[in-house]
């Protein structure tokens, strides 16, 4: 692999999977062909996964192809440039840390997907897993580790000690309060290191700006490198794809500079909270909707539950009637125009080409029930308002577990907020609505509350009627 040419300013990106190389590069790629290129990429892994990609990238220079389907079929295919420089994967990590510490460097970027993160449900670092101990020891050591927190401290430490200046750390996972939840535990990771030096300087020359990602990238299929083949010439191991449609929602707090992102579509504001929260409401509450109701009728993909009427009613009916109403109020009226947000998401969400599956929408019920739907239901009981639409979510999450229960769901079940045994207890109860509107665990404050039982009861009564009327 030839020397790469890196620009004045660069991003050192940690995760080079499909969604970072579908996302964020595709963003600075915008730029550099609207006729900036200030900026590129130094990318990396932190674990020696991916190495069938990492090798297709540097042997192809950084560049790789993007293939985007809209939901009525569109197929486009584009160039990506801005990773100029692929870093091999060693234990050490030395070359990464190396990159980090330039002064060249102003934003470190990661994408690590949650579990990542090895926060518990109080924000404080999990010490129990294995890989934050093992990473913890390293960094009494004066060495890199393969967790987030692991490798980000070596960074920060040896950026302090070539007075590198200050740097701007960019999460762009999938998790609410992204920026300050990375803050907190790197800061508490620094302070079980025993480097109370450090974590001054961190707090000094770092910005963790909250963002909110979207964009639907699965797995490139077997058949997406002939595709590629075929529409560009190209014989590329690296090709990604993804939907059309990409936002990125970025809170303008960065220490050291920044690439001029809003000149290509990012949205760079004060708070990204109401982006967040629409998100999370709107769209993963809908898509878990989707998924639990899809799967028991049968279906295999997001999209058959989309292009189902009664299916996307529900969703439909649960936006507008319930959600909505809570994230658009005349003393807090939203940046968001919410209706056309969700007719977007169901658009989406019916693109027959991302052949999205339930079995990977349904996961983590456990974890989404408190996340995405328990808000709305607090806040509308708070109001003394009616929840009858949100509560089918619950209503078909009951019945989809239930199938697991009796182990007659069509495929494995994975939560990894789900305690097996509880579960099993609340399929087996007498009353098994009332069990699960008392878990206090999904539900908070309102769990066991009158209304949020009597809500769900009637929403498991519909869901049996649509589980019927359907298989008729």
């Amino acid at each position: 692999m030839p020397v790469p040419l890196l620009s004045e300013f660069v991003i050192l990106h940690l995760g080079l999977g499909s969604f970072h190389r579908a996302h964020q590069a595709v963003y600075l790629q915008q730029l550099i062909e609207a006729g900036d290129a200030r900026w590129s990429i130094s990318g990396a892994n932190l674990r020696p996964d991916m190495a069938e990609v990492v090798t297709a990238l540097r042997a192809q220079d950084g560049c790789y192809t993007v293939e985007t389907v809209s939901p009525a079929g569109d197929y486009r295919y584009q160039r990506v440039g801005a990773i100029r420089e692929v870093l091999p994967w060693e234990p050490s990590l030395a070359r990464v840390v190396a990159r980090g510490a330039d002064a060249r460097t102003r934003i470190v970027s990661f994408t690590v997907t949650e579990a990542g993160y090895y926060l518990d449900p109080q924000d404080h670092l999990d010490l129990d897993a294995a890989e934050l101990a093992q990473d913890l020891e390293r960094a009494r050591r004066g060495e890199a580790g393969q967790t987030i927190y692991g490798a980000t401290c070596a960074i920060l430490r040896a950026r302090r000690d070539a007075g590198a200046g200050p740097v701007t750390l960019l999460n762009c996972d999938n998790l609410r309060h992204n920026g300050e939840r990375f803050r907190r535990g790197l800061l508490e990771f620094i302070g079980h290191a025993g480097l109370a030096d450090l974590a001054d300087w961190v707090r000094d020359n770092t910005r963790c700006p909250n963002a909110m990602v979207d964009r639907i990238t699965p797995r490139p299929p077997p058949e997406l490198r002939e595709r590629v083949r075929e529409a560009t010439g190209r014989d590329d191991a690296a090709a990604v794809t993804a939907e059309r449609f990409t936002q990125w929602v970025i809170e303008d707090d960065f220490i050291h500079g920044r690439p001029d992102w809003a000149r290509v579509g990012v949205e760079l504001v004060d708070s990204v909270a109401p982006y967040e929260e629409a998100k999370i409401r709107i769209l993963n509450a809908s898509h878990s909707c989707i998924a639990w109701a899809g799967t028991l009728v049968g279906l295999q993909y997001i999209h058959e539950g989309t292009q189902n009427p009664a299916i996307r009613r529900m969703a439909f009916d649960y936006v507008t009637e319930d959600v909505i109403p809570c994230l658009h109020t005349p003393e807090r009226p939203s940046p968001i125009d919410l209706g056309a947000y969700r007719d977007v998401v169901l658009e989406r969400f019916g693109n027959p080409a991302i052949r999205d599956t339930n079995q990977r929408v349904a996961m983590d019920g456990f974890s989404k029930i408190p996340g995405f739907i328990a808000p709305t239901v607090r806040e509308r009981l708070g109001r003394g308002e009616d929840i009858a639409s949100v509560a089918m979510l619950p209503g078909l999450f009951l019945a989809f577990l239930q199938r697991w229960h009796a182990g007659a769901l069509p495929y494995v079940y994975q939560d990894q907020g789900m305690d097996e045994a509880a579960a099993h207890a609340i399929c087996a109860a007498p009353n098994p609505v009332a069990a699960l509107c008392a878990d206090q665990g999904l539900w908070g404050d309102v769990a066991g509350d009158a209304r949020l039982t009597a809500a769900v009861r009637g929403a498991a009564a519909r869901v049996h009627d649509f589980i019927e009327e359907t298989a008729a």
